[in-house]
């Protein structure tokens, strides 16, 4: 004799029948390039620049794609893709630096799929600091990333090194640069004198200013000019300095303006400038960079109080 088929509870009739329909479900944003089960990180052996070294790289696997999804969800921020590097900053000198590093993440074939800046703030003499840089966002349709270089160490003392933001120094004053502009040859990277001190401050004239090699000695043979006229007429005529008195949360603005224009002779670059507000002002070093060509000259603007 053949027995009935059981009733089906309702709960698993209505999951049964949601199945069969296919499902729905909001776009969370997780998916794409780079996101999704996290991958183990890879070890490193790149010997890395000047103490500082990659010592592993981790990159997501990607997730696989959902059957049927339905994006309900419009306009969602792309999601971080999760690619990381730890690094090491090995300080091999005799006084406390402060460095400043550029963390490149490449494709298979050595191109560049996004720079990161890192800046470790005093390692001591003979110390390693260990950390590590995300990479972030990256674009639609970007290459993968599978791998990360050290491309870029630049270092200062601890004690001139710019003070970081919301930090202010005993003298009540940072000093730091800007990225700066470059455009056609001309390069204009702008000095911000900032007063987070509790009492006015004041300047009258030109920052104060020695240019430095890569063991951040003295350079030589290159002219400092008072104002860029002599260089171009691009940046704005030549004013002559006022006094500026700063209260506090103030800004004063000067620039440095240069060509790199190479002609015949050995082409000069100064990747560091000792800068001092004004005579007897604290020294902070800044790296700017300035890849002078064979021009021998760099325009340095007075300080004008900052309209922003």
């Amino acid at each position: 004799m053949r027995r009935p088929a059981p009733l089906l509870l309702p709960a698993l009739a209505a999951a049964l029948l949601l199945s069969a329909c296919g499902t729905e479900r909001a776009d969370t944003g997780t998916g794409g390039p780079g996101t999704g089960t996290p991958s183990p990180a890879t070890q490193v052996t790149d010997p890395g620049i000047d103490g500082v070294r990659i010592t592993s790289v981790t990159i997501p696997s990607p997730s696989p794609s959902p059957e049927r999804t339905v994006s309900v969800v419009p306009d969602l921020p792309p999601a971080d893709s999760g690619i990381s590097a730890a690094y090491e900053v090995t300080n091999q000198g005799t006084e406390a630096m402060t460095y400043t590093i550029i963390v490149t993440f490449t494709n298979s074939a050595g191109e560049s799929m996004g720079n990161k800046r890192e800046t470790v703030r005093a390692v001591g003499a003979g110390k390693t600091v260990r950390g590590t840089v995300r990479l972030g966002v990256v674009a639609p349709g970007s290459s993968s990333v599978t791998r990360a270089v050290v491309s870029d160490v630049t270092k200062v003392p601890a004690d001139e090194a710019p003070a970081e933001t919301g930090d202010c120094p005993a003298s009540g004053v940072r000093v730091f640069a800007d990225e700066g502009d470059a455009a056609m040859g001309l390069r204009v990277v702008g000095l911000h004198l900032q007063n987070c001190g509790t009492r006015d401050y004041s300047v009258h004239g030109y920052p104060l200013l020695e240019l430095l090699d890569d063991t951040r000695e003295p350079v030589d043979g290159v002219q400092i000019l008072k104002g860029s006229g002599e260089i171009t007429t691009g940046a704005g005529p030549d004013e002559a300095p006022e006094p500026v008195t700063l209260k506090p949360g103030e800004t004063a603005l000067a620039s440095l303006v240069w060509r790199n224009t190479t002609q015949s002779g050995t082409a000069v670059n100064v990747p560091y400038v000792r800068v001092r507000a004004k005579e007897g002002a604290d020294p902070v070093v800044v790296t700017p960079g300035l890849d002078l060509g064979t021009t021998g000259k760099l325009g340095v603007r007075p300080w004008k109080r900052a309209t922003d």
